[in-house]
Order: C-alpha cells, then sequence, then structure tokens
C-alpha cells in the first residue's frame, strides 16, 4: 500500500518516438552532465566540519575528529558515484542475449544524500527492461544504481540516470526504474513526517508498453 507521495518522472503516453526523451549526445564522464569537479581536500573538509559545529555553539570532547570522519564518510562512501564512470560500467559489462525477454532486478538498496539539506534518504529500486539483443550482468545493474546514488542527487535524477545508461548501452524495448525512498529532509525536520515513502518511476520506450512497464516495476504497490 502507498504510504507516501509518488512523482512519476515519465510518461511514456506523450513520446511520439521509441523513447521518452532524447538522451543528448556526450562523451563518458564519471560525473552527470554539467557538474562541477574539483580536487577532494579532506584536511580543508574536515576543517570546515569542525568550524562548522563550533559555530553551531558545539565544542564538546565528544567531537573531537569528527570533522574528519564526516569528511571521509563523505569522500568514500556517500559521494564514492562521483568516481564511476558509469556508461564505461553498464559497456564492459553488457553480452548478446541468447532471446528476447524481460529483466528485472528487484529490491536493489538504495543510500543517496539530499543536495539541498545533506542528509540521507534510504530505500530500495526495482529497474526492469525489455531485452532485445543485448543484455548486461545483473550485479551490474546494482551497481549502476549505487554509482548514481551516491552522489549529491535528487531521487528522481537518479532513476532517469540509471535508465538512460542501460538504454544506451542496451537499446531494449523499454527500459525502467522505479525507486522508493525515505528521505531524512523529510522526517527529522520541516514536517516531520515519520513513516512517509517517496516514489519516483523513471521510463523510456513505446507508449504501447507504458501500462505493462508500471506493472512489471510494481508501481503504487510496495517497495
Amino acid at each position: 500500500m502507498e504510504r507516501g507521495p509518488r512523482r512519476d518522472s515519465g510518461t511514456l503516453a506523450a513520446m511520439p518516438s521509441a523513447r521518452m526523451a532524447p538522451t543528448p549526445a556526450s562523451p563518458p564522464s564519471p560525473t552527470p552532465e554539467g557538474a562541477r569537479t574539483a580536487r577532494v581536500d579532506r584536511a580543508a573538509a574536515a576543517a570546515a566540519i569542525e568550524a562548522f559545529l563550533r559555530a553551531l555553539g558545539r565544542d564538546e570532547a565528544e567531537l573531537d575528529g569528527t570533522g574528519a570522519r564526516v569528511a571521509d564518510m563523505f569522500v568514500d562512501d556517500l559521494c564514492a558515484g562521483y568516481g564511476v564512470d558509469t556508461k564505461k560500467l553498464v559497456a564492459e559489462a553488457v553480452m548478446p542475449a541468447s532471446a528476447p525477454g524481460l529483466v528485472v532486478v528487484r529490491d536493489i538498496p538504495v543510500v543517496t544524500t539530499c543536495p539541498h539539506h545533506l542528509v540521507p534518504s534510504i530505500g530500495t529500486a526495482t529497474v526492469g527492461f525489455e531485452a532485445r539483443s543485448r543484455i548486461v550482468g545483473l550485479g551490474t545493474v546494482a551497481a549502476l544504481v549505487d554509482a548514481h546514488a551516491r552522489r549529491l542527487a535528487l531521487q528522481e535524477h537518479i532513476g532517469e540516470s540509471v535508465v538512460a545508461d542501460l538504454e544506451q548501452a542496451l537499446a531494449p524495448r523499454w527500459v525502467g526504474c522505479r525507486i522508493v525512498l525515505s528521505h531524512a529532509c523529510m522526517i527529522a525536520r520541516g514536517e516531520r513526517a515519520i513513516g512517509t515513502r517517496v516514489e519516483t518511476v523513471a521510463l523510456r520506450g513505446p507508449p504501447e508498453v507504458a501500462a505493462e512497464a508500471r506493472a512489471v516495476l510494481g508501481v503504487g504497490g510496495a517497495p
């Protein structure tokens, strides 16, 4: 049963062609389109976090080393996806399909960080596609979701990025990604809406498969 708001990031029926929206041509990059990159400076990040805590009036002994721990957490875990070239990740795992068919990977863990409040959103993703002549290793599907999620990312952008990479590499009949997350920025602050979940759906394919794709992905159902 759906407990929270749902945002559908695409409507297949609106497409005059076989894709929801054109994918702009661009060279492979480990960062999203238009993202700014810079050298990572852990020491500066740690110092900034310690200064932030002092600005909040917090300078307890328990906070010794917190700046470095938080900086390491962001670099090594929460933002690790920036170091992954997702197009290369998928391309290296493509293999011929023995026959056309449906591939669905469910319950992929998702941990991402809200770019507006720098707090985590946690949940799961379901990725499905109807293969024509190419498939990809199932572990790669999970790794692709993780690479796009472990960034400062909006939920809907994660799904769109996943389907764009799979569409480009596999040219399936359709491809979709459903993500259901609990957002700390909704639970710990603002509305404090404990128990809410946000659902987003990214789909690409011909209009006639819209209902089938949504049913396969479980849109509106349990995560």
